[in-house]
């Protein structure tokens, strides 16, 4: 069976190096995206035919618009990209910087939109495709010192909920895949902290602070199953909207979801008092 060929942003640690290594430890290309390869020159040496290294900071929306180009038009087609790129900021929202709120919405959220806007043509040209984008399960529940990962997250999900629309009439698919915390670089290396205000010392705004620290609690996510998951997610037709990856993100999802609906029900009342009686 022919492999498949994945462009995927982000590649240097977490899941876009694990999604990397084994896609190309069983055979696929890869066309990865990261800011410097100082982290996977081992991949470059290993697999110099299947792996196809790109430097782009995918804040930089003409790099995005070049880097897709000369990938479909060195490679023919691609068969599956993948948003992986991103970080997380903690602190309260009064805590941010107006730089750090531009930075995580540049790379999170507009980064991820214009990666796909950029693929679009060339995937309706060649008649079928898949488009992962990696979100989180933060994409449907938010907790305090956290609200602008949640933003990037939420806008991320609707975005592709209604790409996935509009590209379903051309054999091109969209999966909202929605991590629950795992045991990658994202939580224990690459997560930004605001400079944090005593006036929030002891407020529910700084309890991430134990969930980085990993004396304190390891992550139950294992970084290898659930790209796993996300690779044979590709396989199923038609594309799944949702994937929601460990079962403590999934039970919070699902109470929160839940607790959402019930409060939406208790307003049907409040709801019909606002149409026009006709």
């Amino acid at each position: 069976m022919m492999g498949k060929t994945w462009l995927i942003t982000g590649v240097s640690s977490g899941f876009g190096y694990e999604l990397t290594r084994q896609l190309l430890d069983k055979g696929d290309k890869v066309i990865g995206t990261v800011r410097n390869n100082a982290k996977i020159v081992d991949l470059i040496a290993e697999y110099p035919t299947l792996f196809d290294c790109r430097i782009l900071d995918v804040t930089d929306t003409p790099a995005i618009q070049q880097v897709v180009k000369e990938a479909f038009e060195k490679h023919g087609a691609i068969d599956v990209i993948i948003n992986n790129a991103g970080y997380g900021l903690f602190g309260a929202a009064e805590e941010l910087s107006d730089e750090q709120v531009e930075l995580i919405i540049a790379t999170n959220l507009t980064g991820s939109i214009q990666m796909i806007r950029s693929a679009l043509p060339f995937l309706r040209k060649q008649g079928h495709g898949r488009i992962i984008q990696i979100s989180s399960y933060g994409g449907q529940v938010a907790f305090p010192g956290n609200s602008m990962y949640h933003a990037t997250k939420f806008g991320i999900e609707g975005f592709c909920e209604s790409v996935a629309q509009e590209m379903a009439p051309f054999n091109i698919g969209v999966t909202i895949v929605e991590p629950g915390g795992a045991r990658t670089e994202f939580r224990y290396g690459s997560a930004q902290v605001a400079e944090l205000m005593p006036e929030y010392d002891g407020n529910p705004a700084h309890s991430f602070l134990a969930m980085l620290d990993a004396s304190i609690v390891l992550a139950p996510g294992n970084p290898a199953e659930m790209a796993k998951r996300i690779i044979e997610s590709a396989e199923i037709t038609p594309a799944p909207l949702r994937m929601v990856l460990g079962s403590q993100a999934l039970a919070s999802t699902i109470a929160t979801l839940e607790k959402r609906l019930a409060d939406f029900r208790m307003q049907t009342e409040l709801a019909a008092s606002t149409d026009y009686k006709e």
